[in-house]
């Protein structure tokens, strides 16, 4: 079970360890476990002795460079061996098997390979499945900004999602878009406009007011399940997007989307607003 533990979390860090390393360190574990059975010692059982044996089971597995990759990685070797004790305990619970004792917390009996092999799969399935979900909420929390869109004297702050696929420029000015959620948007665009959008897509005259209708784009967009779109899209007169920094950013097109975007965020943004381009440039960044 040693070997399946770190083998995980060895797939999980990321790391190739060499095969010789995981059977060395699995080893090391077995023969803990092994003394702390056989001897009434209580420092074999105490949460030092345990960390100090994480931490040589960390090192020899995976040999980690600095302090802050050794923390990492006991701390997912950890949480893995959590999995799959929890897996293991409920296959105890469930099968009770009769020659199975505990002691000093360690199970010692007669344990089919059938039902340790199944705890083992159980365990590894669980443990990766939950771990790339942890990743993946992690990930798109960090790429949620705050941005700031400014039109005429009007303004509407946004949660905006950093799309590194979301390449969309306005085919002439080849100012870059941010696609927003047209719920957002009717407290800076006047709702005569946005209530009519497929209309003026399709050509027919709509009347409001005509500072606005100069601002229009008709934006050609593809997406899953859509192809040769159009959006229509709006010259802001700045934008503030907030992380670490503040930046300010001119010369941006708002393509308004008919559709909800996110549960926790109403706005998509492309790389090219972080990083600069030819077309559009920083006004000034200021350090929170």
């Amino acid at each position: 079970m040693n070997i399946i533990i770190l083998y995980t979390t060895s797939i999980i860090l990321k790391v190739k360890p060499k095969v010789i390393r995981i059977i060395t360190a699995s080893l090391i574990g077995s023969i803990y476990a092994i003394i702390a059975y056989t001897t009434e010692i209580s420092i074999y059982t105490s949460i030092i002795s345990k960390w100090i044996l994480a931490i040589v089971i960390v090192y020899i597995a995976f040999n980690p460079q600095t302090v802050k990759k050794m923390c990492k990685q006991v701390l997912i070797f950890y949480l893995t061996s959590f999995v799959f004790g929890g897996c293991a305990f409920a296959l105890l619970y469930f099968v009770k098997p009769q020659d199975v004792l505990m002691k000093n917390g360690v199970y010692i009996g007669t344990y089919p390979i059938k039902i340790a092999l199944l705890g083992g799969i159980v365990g590894f399935i669980i443990t990766n499945i939950a771990f790339k979900i942890i990743k993946t909420k992690l990930k798109k929390k960090d790429m949620i900004y705050k941005i700031k869109i400014q039109i005429f004297d009007k303004e509407e702050e946004v949660s905006a999602m950093l799309d590194t696929g979301n390449l969309l420029r306005d085919p002439i000015s080849k100012m870059p878009v941010i696609i927003v959620e047209k719920e957002k948007l009717y407290s800076i665009i006047p709702a005569e406009l946005l209530d009519n959008i497929e209309k003026i897509i399709g050509g027919e005259e709509i009347s409001f007011n005509n500072e606005y209708f100069s601002r229009l784009k008709i934006l050609p967009f593809s997406s899953m399940g859509k192809q040769n779109g159009l959006m229509l899209g709006i010259k802001a007169d700045k934008i503030i997007i907030e992380k670490e920094e503040v930046e300010e950013r001119e010369n941006i097109i708002i393509g308004i989307s008919m559709q909800k975007l996110g549960n926790n965020y109403s706005a998509l943004f492309g790389l090219d607003l972080l990083e600069g381009s030819e077309s559009d440039e920083f006004i000034t960044i200021i350090e929170k």
